[in-house]
């Protein structure tokens, strides 16, 4: 796929006959919980909680990611759309406005993450030769890369998926052998972890981490042949991938004190090659940020070229990159995790269930303006998981589960609510609204 087909399908379904394999894009997936991020993600978890109650904590997240992958690819092999239309058909044409921008906005934030990231491994590995060392320019280096690939299209992360996911999984599994052979196995956790953190707080952050993808993966999984494909490649990913990757990072980390995973490859001397592989990644990752940021603000700004969204989403990200966005890594990952489940409920919802039996490019023709049901559903969860650990108040512990049960129960409630009253006024209309297909789901 091109960056011009990406364009063209922005606006409504993609056609049957463009597929791809779904191991592929289950190698996309992948890609997202293996890279320096994941790493420092992960160490931090140990670090907090100790190994056994690190991975349980990876395990959890990971299976959760799952089961939202696989409603969110379902629903887009049935339809199609992209994760832009499905938001726009369920939050109304205006009502979705305020979500893509949100969305994309996020995204820019992730991408300044992963360009900090990037950009303080070239550091680490010119400091280590003794070459002069320049953050703004190989922030803005990655930045360029990262806007090159994405204009290049989806094929062109793919291929750098499969160069770098097998590459990069044997540095991070040297880095963990050498560290444990030189230190030891410890289990237990630091007696001053960087972030101290509660169990629930751990899966919150790892969840928070990939839920952006979990939503947005429809962008991706749209291009899957069957749901049965769809189900299969994300079994494939994140409930391998994330397990593997928190162990890789918990065993060093615990073992050295150290969860950067830049100073251990110096540390260890394993040699400073190995820092620009684990720079690799985070292009990936950024050009994916890029992608999916690009269709959303497309999506809701259509008279405007994609491509111009791929640049300004750049220039953003890596302003942020420069403004010291990494000093706040893990309350944006636990942020995450309480704005975007509920967006995922809601269009997953309204799929099995108000859109169950609508023609896709029907049913992003006819939208109405705002379907205040659905705004109104996210806000109000957004409000209430952010009041509730304030008020010391928790239905599951995580943060992100809590946000999800709470927008998936409240939007059910008002749907049949909605059902029950507007019943009377159906039986005396013209006819039952079989008919009236998308343009009556309002």
């Amino acid at each position: 796929m091109t960056a011009e087909s990406s364009d063209q399908y922005s606006h409504g379904p993609v056609p049957g006959h463009v597929t791809i394999a779904g191991w592929r894009v289950a190698l996309i997936v992948a890609s997202f919980s293996i890279g320096v991020p994941d790493f420092f993600n992960g160490a931090h978890n140990a670090l907090a909680l100790g190994l056994p109650m690190a991975v349980l904590a990876a395990i959890v997240a990971s299976l959760g990611l799952c089961l939202g992958c696989c409603f969110t690819a379902v629903v887009s092999v049935r339809t199609r759309l992209s994760t832009y239309l499905l938001v726009q058909r369920s939050f109304g044409r205006y009502g979705a406005v305020m979500i893509n921008v949100v969305i994309a906005l996020i995204h820019y934030g992730a991408f300044g993450m992963n360009a900090s990231f990037f950009g303080e491994s070239l550091v680490t590995a010119a400091e280590a030769n003794g070459v002069p060392a320049n953050f703004t320019l190989f922030v803005i280096l990655g930045s360029v890369l990262a806007a090159s690939a994405t204009l290049i299209g989806i094929r062109a992360l793919e291929w750098l998926a499969l160069v770098i996911v097998p590459l990069l999984a044997a540095v991070f599994v040297a880095v963990a052998v050498v560290a444990l052979q030189r230190h030891g196995l410890v289990v237990t956790p630091s007696a001053h972890p960087p972030v101290p953190m509660r169990f629930g707080i751990a899966v919150s952050s790892l969840v928070g981490a990939y839920m952006l993808a979990v939503a947005t993966m429809p962008d991706l999984s749209r291009y899957i042949g069957t749901p049965r494909g769809a189900i299969a490649s994300m079994a494939m990913a994140f409930p391998i991938s994330t397990p593997l990757m928190m162990t890789a990072a918990a065993l060093p980390a615990l073992a050295t004190g150290e969860p950067s995973v830049n100073r251990l490859v110096v540390d260890l001397g394993l040699g400073t090659p190995l820092l620009f592989v684990l720079a690799l990644p985070m292009v990936v990752c950024n050009a994916l940020n890029l992608y999916s940021s690009s269709l959303a603000m497309g999506t809701t700004f259509p008279r405007v070229p994609t491509r111009l969204f791929t640049v300004l989403g750049a220039s953003i990200g890596t302003i942020f990159a420069l403004i010291g966005i990494l000093d706040y890594f893990i309350p944006f990952l636990v942020f995450l995790g309480l704005i975007i489940p509920p967006i995922a409920a809601i269009y997953v919802i309204d799929s099995f269930t108000l859109f169950r039996d609508v023609d896709s490019a029907a049913s992003v023709r006819a939208m109405p303006a705002i379907r205040w049901e659905a705004v109104g559903v996210w806000l109000a969860s957004l409000a209430v998981t952010v009041a509730m650990p304030a008020d010391g108040l928790t239905l599951t512990t995580v943060p992100a589960l809590d946000a999800t049960i709470v927008a998936a129960v409240g939007y059910l409630v008002v749907l049949r609510v909605k059902q029950v009253f507007m019943r009377p006024r159906a039986a005396n209309g013209p006819d039952d609204g079989a008919g009236e297909g998308a343009g009556n789901v309002a």
